[in-house]
Order: C-alpha cells, then sequence, then structure tokens
C-alpha cells in the first residue's frame, strides 16, 4: 500500500518542499531568513482578535 503524500510548496518562492526538511515549511534557509526579515520589519501582522459578540455563545470561553 502506498501513501500518497500531499505536495507542499514553500510560502515565499512557491518551490517544492520535502515535509521532513529541516527548513520546513520553507524551501530553503535563505527564504526561511527572508520570512524572519519580513516579520521583523514589520511587513506581516496579525490582524485584531474577533470581538466577543462574533463568536457564538457556546464557543466563548471565559
Amino acid at each position: 500500500m502506498t501513501i500518497k503524500q500531499t505536495p507542499f510548496k514553500c510560502p515565499l518562492c512557491k518551490a517544492p518542499v520535502i515535509r521532513k526538511s529541516e527548513d520546513f515549511p520553507f524551501c530553503s534557509p535563505r527564504c526561511k531568513t527572508i520570512d524572519l526579515g519580513n516579520w521583523a520589519s514589520d511587513a506581516y501582522s496579525i490582524s485584531e482578535p474577533s470581538a466577543d459578540d462574533d463568536i457564538p455563545h457556546d464557543r466563548v470561553i471565559h
């Protein structure tokens, strides 16, 4: 029985990535470093959390 692996792509350059790679999810140390630089220079941001009103009451954790 052969298990087909879902192919992964580097989030920066879209090159194929092997899941067992040391740099996963990136294809190389270069892409990994570029991504780190993007975070450090505020090129990326995390959006604001949604208000409690947006979450169904049965899912709100108090």
